[in-house]
């Protein structure tokens, strides 16, 4: 069957670039660092990754939000959206599997995670798209 609007692949790289605002959007409403470092959401974080017998958790609270908050940054830019991608899927998958080990530690649910993960890992297939610093070869 024919495509019924073809004229719109014309703009088929502004789709990785609708992605990669979407995924910095979620990136960032998820660790506010004004919201991880001033309210309770610290705290839940401390506790899920001593839940996970991970050493030091406050370090490791600081080191995952400077992670997520570089990857974030990467998206928007679309400076090597593949590799960005790839961190930060793997990074929601562990944060899914906290939700899931505990889910009132953090305060979100599968769907976001669900969501979040089929945007990155569809980045992390198809490239930065549109308006960014990556040059598709």
């Amino acid at each position: 069957m024919l495509n019924p609007f073809p004229e719109l692949f014309t703009y088929s790289l502004f789709a990785p670039f609708i992605l990669r605002l979407v995924a910095f959007h979620c990136q960032s409403c998820k660790i506010d660092f004004i919201e991880i470092y001033f309210k309770g959401e610290k705290e839940r974080w401390q506790i899920s990754l001593a839940t996970l017998n991970i050493p030091k958790p406050k370090l490791a609270v600081k080191i995952f939000g400077g992670i997520e908050m570089i990857g974030g940054m990467m998206l928007i830019l679309g400076f090597y959206t593949q590799i960005a991608a790839l961190v930060l899927g793997l990074l929601v998958f562990v944060e899914a599997y906290v939700e899931y080990k505990d889910p009132a530690i953090l305060k979100r649910n599968f769907v976001f995670y669900s969501l979040l993960l089929a945007i990155v890992v569809s980045l992390l297939l198809s490239g930065a798209g549109a308006f960014a610093i990556d040059l598709p070869l």
